[in-house]
């Protein structure tokens, strides 16, 4: 078991070093603000979404995120918004609390342009005992970065009855956080995240819709990562869709309308590779969105 936890700590320290540090999601086009300030107000409607993913699940002290989001209008052109991801680890968490405001142009009958300001912060907090009882060695200045972390990001969202594009940053600044070097746990630099995304609703007959759609994630010094989603929705109630994500993993994705005010949605994911292949088994994320 001890190997087990020990492996586990170097995967997700060298997970979040050299790859996208930032919160990942099947359901990304129900938590768009999130990563997007702009969204903030977008749909017309106070929209709530909650969601809870658990990766690796069957090992102890997996990965799992929490998430929160608020996003309602104000008057006809202003858009605020909350939003919350709480991440856990082994060794580290840290919560993500941000504020949005959009602004909503008319560029024509058709086409609306969102323009958005994200402001917030990150608590973080690294186990450096934790490290120590798996036999990680670690550089002292590990216990300097539990801390909070101001931020700001900034979005853009087009909006057209049959599809959408989002352009974003949530969080510009550079912050710390924990990395590993040649088996070494030290301090390393978060990286601007850039989010682009697309999505449209193609209209098959009167019952059902394929709705293909995107989200590219852009990290300097880091792989690009993309998910790429196919669903097909049967009268505006129930959604069955598969995913691919470019860091070789699938998922499946199902989502049903419960009531006029009431979505709830889940999503297996399932790694084409990974060092935990038989001992881990698999991703699981719950989202619950709810319209006042």
């Amino acid at each position: 078991m001890k190997k087990i936890i020990s492996t586990i700590v170097f995967l997700v320290v060298t997970i979040t070093a050299n790859a996208q540090q930032e919160s990942l999601f099947s359901f990304y086009r129900n938590h768009m603000n999130l990563v997007n300030p702009a969204y903030a107000g977008a749909e017309d409607e106070t929209l709530i979404n909650s969601s809870y993913r658990k990766q690796w699940a069957g090992i102890e002290e997996a990965p799992e995120t929490q998430a929160l989001s608020f996003g309602t209008s104000l008057g006809k052109s202003i858009g605020i918004g909350v939003s919350m991801v709480h991440d856990k680890t082994f060794i580290e968490k840290q919560t993500f609390l941000g504020i949005d405001f959009s602004y909503k142009l008319d560029l024509n009958e058709t086409h609306k342009l969102y323009m958005g300001l994200k402001v917030g912060g990150n608590f973080y907090d690294v186990n450096t005992s934790g490290l120590q009882t798996y036999n990680v060695m670690t550089d002292p200045a590990l216990e300097s970065i539990n801390n909070f972390n101001p931020n700001v990001g900034l979005g853009f969202y087009l909006k057209h009855d049959a599809y959408y594009v989002s352009l974003s940053s949530p969080r510009i600044l550079n912050t710390e956080r924990a990395d590993e070097v040649n088996g070494f746990a030290s301090t390393a630099t978060d990286r601007p995240h850039i989010y682009l995304s697309s999505g449209y609703n193609y209209i098959i007959n009167e019952k059902f819709d394929f709705i293909p759609s995107f989200m590219l994630r852009y990290v300097n010094g880091a792989p690009l990562n993309a998910d790429i989603t196919a669903s097909f929705e049967y009268d505006k109630t129930v959604n069955l869709g598969v995913a691919y994500r470019t860091s070789n993993v699938i998922s499946g994705l199902f989502s049903i309308v419960a009531s006029k005010r009431l979505t709830l949605g889940y999503a297996y994911e399932s790694a084409l590779e990974s060092d935990l292949k038989g001992r881990a088994n698999g991703t699981h994320e719950f989202i619950l969105k709810f319209k006042i």
